[in-house]
């Protein structure tokens, strides 16, 4: 059984936190809340996380997973950006985008695009995931929870709980996440291209 964690949406207690960040540390596999409703999310490198992902949205291997950072500076880290990229990225967040770049090799194979070797990242606008994260230390490995045959993200920790009790092995719930998903801009090729408007403003990225 899922273990489940309410914190406050605005100050949300280390105590509970530091018990996720022990069940990613022991390899598990949480559902946290973010501004674009709940994620599910694992430590970074942790490839059997992934595969629960996989089986839980029942994705193929060209999905792109993300890896959720708390802050831009850490981008440079994970992923290429030349000058424009750079800019547009950091103007854009926090926020509800998702971006696609090209992966370095601090990107686990396991998450990346297998023929594209490619990346999505995101930085969340949300108390809740940047706490988790900081006391993570590390990105997450994640994808939106968006259950097979829906197309919409889950937003209430409980139904998540009551749902995949036995699929994750904690929810962590502020009771805030938001109900619009990202905005996802592919900018690893030669032009932006917007593969999913949602919360985050397109035009920016639209030529």
């Amino acid at each position: 059984m899922a273990q489940y964690f309410d914190v406050h949406p605005q100050n949300p207690q280390l105590r509970s936190l530091n018990q996720v960040v022990r069940i990613l540390e022991g390899g598990g596999l949480i559902a946290y809340p973010t501004d674009s409703g709940f994620a599910l999310g694992c430590a970074l490198g942790n490839g059997e996380g992934l595969e629960r992902i996989r089986k839980i949205r029942q994705l193929n291997d060209k999905h792109h997973f993300t890896l959720v950072v708390d802050e831009f500076g850490k981008l440079g880290q994970f992923v290429e950006m030349d000058n424009w990229i750079f800019r547009a990225v950091k103007a854009a967040t926090p926020g509800p985008y998702t971006f696609i770049l090209k992966a370095t090799r601090e990107v686990p194979k396991v998450m990346q695009h297998p023929k594209k070797r490619t990346v999505g990242v995101r930085i969340p606008d949300h108390r809740t995931t940047l706490a988790l994260l900081d006391a993570v230390g590390t990105p997450l490995m994640s994808s939106t929870l968006i259950l097979p045959g829906l197309s919409e993200a889950m937003t209430d920790g409980w139904t998540i709980k009551e749902e995949l009790d036995h699929q994750v092995d904690a929810v962590l719930d502020s009771g805030d996440a938001g109900t619009e998903l990202t905005t996802v801009v592919d900018l690893s090729g030669d032009t932006p291209v917007v593969d999913r408007v949602g919360a985050g403003d397109p035009a920016p990225f639209e030529s």
